[in-house]
């Protein structure tokens, strides 16, 4: 029959073990500290589709307004999906940018 293992020898076992492997090292993710790579995605998807409807709002309100019904809203569902785009792209911009900050200041301690 075997006897249960000494909790404090254990203890000391595991600190010395801590000591010859040194620290261990946080786990890395791509994105930025406090956003998991879901909140990341939704804020993505969310600035894409507001630019969106915010083009196809302002040209349907042109073409109710001049009576061209198809025109503006096509134009500036265009504009707004490409402004979309690009504010989808700068704020990964900023977030990279964020991770390689942060990741370079770990390095440095």
């Amino acid at each position: 029959m075997a006897s249960e293992p000494d909790p404090d020898r254990l203890k000391a076992l595991e600190k010395r073990l801590q000591q010859v492997k040194g620290k261990a090292e946080p786990e890395r993710t791509n994105t930025v500290k406090g956003f998991s790579q879901g909140e990341v995605a939704w804020r993505m998807v969310i600035e894409l589709v507001t630019g969106m409807l915010l083009g196809m709002a302002i040209g349907y309100g042109l073409d109710v307004l001049f009576g061209t019904l198809p025109i503006f809203l096509i134009i500036f569902s265009l504009f707004g999906f490409a402004a979309g785009v690009k504010t989808m792209l700068g704020s990964a911009r900023q977030l990279a940018r964020k991770a390689a900050e942060d990741a370079a200041k770990d390095e440095g301690n």
